[in-house]
């Protein structure tokens, strides 16, 4: 099974339009199945949350050595 993804708008008749060149990859009248990914109200604070408690839970206090690392090469 081959997948496609694609950013889409449902339109107001309720249709989502399939980009030409991903048609031109589909022969006519070929079954397709569909999943459709809906971001909740406040998905991307969520998601920014969890990234930054993600990264920071690989921070280790010996990385402490780095946060100056910037201003003692510029002297």
């Amino acid at each position: 099974m081959k997948a496609f993804e694609f950013q889409a708008q449902v339109n107001p008749d309720g249709t989502v339009a399939i980009p030409a060149d991903l048609c031109k990859q589909i022969s006519p009248n070929q079954a397709v199945r569909v999943l459709l990914l809906i971001a909740e109200p406040n998905e991307e604070a969520v998601w920014s949350r969890l990234t930054s408690e993600q990264f920071l839970q690989g921070y280790d206090a010996s990385d402490a050595i780095y946060d100056n690392l910037t201003s003692a090469a510029q002297n």
